[in-house]
């Protein structure tokens, strides 16, 4: 098996995705038009779509990273909005734009419509997650977007299996596809919830960041497997899971949490960048397979799909934002007022990604009779323009209308003001503690360690109100960034030290190596990590 178009495509991928971050291009756009420059270069190698590779392999780590990230708190805060997206929706969208499809295709069975409709229903997790951020939405808008966007595959996956059923001539009557489908919803959350509490406790009592973190990297798959094998959800196993896990890192070790940090935005990045790559290479065989179909009437369709992804959002976007509140005081009561904006960038952010393709790519050739699934190649040439004309359309809008809107961004000194004071009081807490500590003869210290301790605390008391402060006239720096960057230039000091006491041979590498990450760890701390997924 030749290994280079693989590596080839995460170089590449990754070199792109590296350059959006100097643009006002978000990435997932660059990359998607990266591919599909790329699908025409000579000697590009073939990259197929393959969905047994693409569903269980690629998303439940994309799901896990995203989940893992979110807050359990404002999901729950706000679990009325999410799952009227995340199942109402894409129910809804399923029939209105399959109906749609049924009526505007001549022959079209309906049956195969509503498939095309499950595979364009979900707005993808991904685009969500990597729009919002570079957008700078508000909190409650990016909530309710990756809320949405954690559980619309389980609902679209499970609907087109329902749908996949009745086209294929399985014999399943829609009384019996609504029973799988609440069967896989609950069967999911059910595995979700027997899996989260024993990986926790497996992920604290492991006593080897290295093996804590090859856990990780293990549990995505895990939970996406254990649901499949019974039949369950395992995107909502794998949410489930993450959820739990996210919201009780803080009692993981802390050497396992810094490693895990850094393993899982790496594979995210590489993840996030090869998949939206690979959406752009698959235009070569979704138009050779376009087969009978008059390039003017696919363009047609195409257009006319597109249009009714992006209208029945809207439509039902703002009906489930008022009407609830509208039938229910405790609604109001309980929920923070809104205004025509955040229904209409909720409503415009509904990017379509890889996991549409993926379904698609997945529509069996045959039917159960023998005979070939009705217009399954129109079928991926609709997904597909459906997904480059979301990205395209909306991805690029999207910055531009949130200008437009003057939507409040998040409230950085707000923000800080909140750490600073929440700062102060753990402060104070661990001063409190450090006094009792110091009062047992056993934890008697030399008199400059034990001001080593205190003027740490007093530093991490310090550092966020000092990013309130007036900034340095000369530098533009506030005394925080200054402390930063003077304690960068002192480690970098010590470290070519270290390193020429190595070349003169006076210490070993292995020596050097422990001198070394004995320092990128109080780098680690001197520096708030700051970085931008794709």
């Amino acid at each position: 098996m030749d290994a280079l178009p693989l590596v080839a495509l995460v170089a590449v991928s990754a070199a792109v995705a590296g350059a959006a971050r100097r643009t006002p291009v978000p990435a997932p756009l660059l990359l998607v038009a990266a591919g599909l420059i790329a699908s025409y270069v000579p000697g590009v190698p073939t990259y197929t779509l393959n969905p047994h590779v693409v569903l269980p392999l690629l998303l439940p780590p994309l799901l896990y990273t995203a989940a893992v990230d979110s807050s359990y708190l404002d999901l729950r805060a706000n679990l009325r909005p999410v799952a009227l997206l995340s199942v109402g929706y894409v129910l809804f969208a399923t029939v209105a734009v399959g109906w749609l499809a049924y009526r505007l295709v001549p022959d079209l069975p309906l049956t195969a419509a509503l498939v095309l409709g499950a595979v364009v229903a979900p707005p993808d997790a991904v685009t969500a997650a990597a729009i919002a951020r570079r957008v700078g939405l508000p909190g409650r808008v990016t909530t309710i977007l990756q809320g949405e966007s954690l559980v619309n595959d389980a609902t679209a996956i499970t609907a087109y299996r329902v749908a996949l059923a009745a086209a294929v001539g399985e014999g399943m009557s829609w009384a019996a596809g609504i029973g799988e489908f609440f069967l896989a919803a609950v069967g999911g959350v059910v595995v979700g919830l027997a899996l989260m509490v024993p990986l926790h406790w497996l992920r604290t009592h492991l006593k080897e960041a290295l093996l804590q973190n090859t856990l990780s990297l293990l549990i995505p798959f895990v939970a996406y497997a254990a649901a499949e094998r019974v039949h369950a959800s395992g995107v909502l196993a794998v949410v489930v899971v993450a959820l739990y896990l996210g919201h009780r890192s803080w009692q993981v070790d802390f050497a396992t949490r810094l490693q895990e940090a850094a393993v899982w935005k790496m594979v995210a990045f590489i993840l996030e960048s090869a998949v939206f790559a690979l959406i752009g290479l698959q235009l070569p065989f979704v138009l050779k397979g376009l087969g009978t179909y008059a390039v003017a009437d696919a363009l047609w369709y195409a257009l006319a799909v597109f249009l009714a992804v992006v209208v029945v959002r809207f439509l039902w976007v703002y009906p489930a934002t008022y009407l609830p509140r509208w039938l229910s005081r405790r609604i109001r009561l309980r929920e923070p007022e809104t205004n025509w904006k955040a229904p209409l960038i909720v409503g415009w952010a509904g990017m379509r990604g890889v996991v549409s393709l993926a379904i698609a790519f997945s529509i069996p050739f045959v039917t159960s009779d023998g005979h070939a699934f009705p217009a399954r190649n129109l079928v991926l040439f609709l997904t597909f323009t459906t997904v480059i004309g979301t990205l395209v359309v909306q991805g690029l809008s999207l910055p531009l209308l949130v200008r437009v809107l003057k939507l409040p961004g998040r409230d950085a000194t707000a923000e800080t003001l909140a750490e600073a004071q929440a700062q102060s009081e753990a402060s104070t807490a661990a001063e409190t503690r450090l006094e009792e500590l110091l009062t047992d003869r056993r934890n008697s210290l030399p008199g400059p360690l034990t001001d080593r301790l205190r003027t740490v605390l007093e530093r991490r008391r310090n550092a966020v109100w000092e990013r309130l402060g007036a900034a340095n006239p000369l530098t533009g720096e506030s005394a925080d960034d200054t402390y930063r960057r003077l304690a960068g230039e002192m480690i970098d000091a010590e470290r070519e030290v270290f390193v020429r006491l190595r070349d003169e041979r006076q210490i070993d590498d292995e020596m050097l190596r422990t001198l070394l990450r004995r320092l990128d760890l109080e780098e680690a701390a001197a520096y708030r990590e700051e970085s931008e997924a794709p």
